[in-house]
């Protein structure tokens, strides 16, 4: 794919479900093992959930052409003692748009969102994903450690690198 393509990115909102659910299920689909769910799981799940989801509007999606071809999400965490930090998840793009800067323009999109939210930003990827990795710590993110078997797809184990960001450097550290 050409590195000249035309990429929007939109913060999704209330009547995008079916956006986020044709993405969340090729996600899915394409990298079953990148993903604490799995495609049987969220294709049985109702639209309603679908709708719900980008309803928050913590999902960004990245299209070409009016295609959706990814996607990232972001949340804070909840309660008084947690809340200063949020959690990048869900970051998937179309195998042929990897090369584009859609994913380098999703990171950027939950940055920019987080920002004045909270105090730091933490995700966890598959470790083995090379590409993924460059691009959080192209973009700002360092790990900070490893979760040995975070995920297991039948008798597979997959370890994910814990990353972080800060936003805002805390001040009694």
């Amino acid at each position: 794919m050409s590195t000249h393509v035309k990429i929007e990115i939109k913060r999704l909102s209330s009547g995008d479900g079916e956006v986020y659910r044709t993405i969340r299920l090729q996600a899915l689909e394409n990298a079953p093992n990148a993903f604490g769910s799995s495609l049987a799981e969220e294709a049985d799940r109702p639209f309603d959930h679908f709708e719900a989801r980008a309803a928050q509007g913590g999902v960004f999606a990245a299209f070409v052409d009016g295609r959706v071809i990814g996607m990232a999400g972001f949340y804070i965490q909840s309660g008084p003692k947690v809340h200063h930090k949020g959690t990048l998840w869900g970051m998937y793009v179309a195998p042929e748009f990897r090369d584009c800067g859609a994913g380098k323009l999703l990171v950027q999109a939950v940055l920019d969102h987080a920002r004045g939210l909270v105090d730091l930003i933490t995700l966890a990827v598959v470790n083995d994903n090379a590409s993924a990795l460059a691009l959080y710590e192209h973009m700002g993110f360092r790990i900070y450690g490893v979760e040995p078997h975070a995920l297991k797809i039948g008798s597979d184990y997959f370890s994910e690198c814990l990353m972080i960001q800060e936003l805002n450097t805390p001040k009694n550290e």
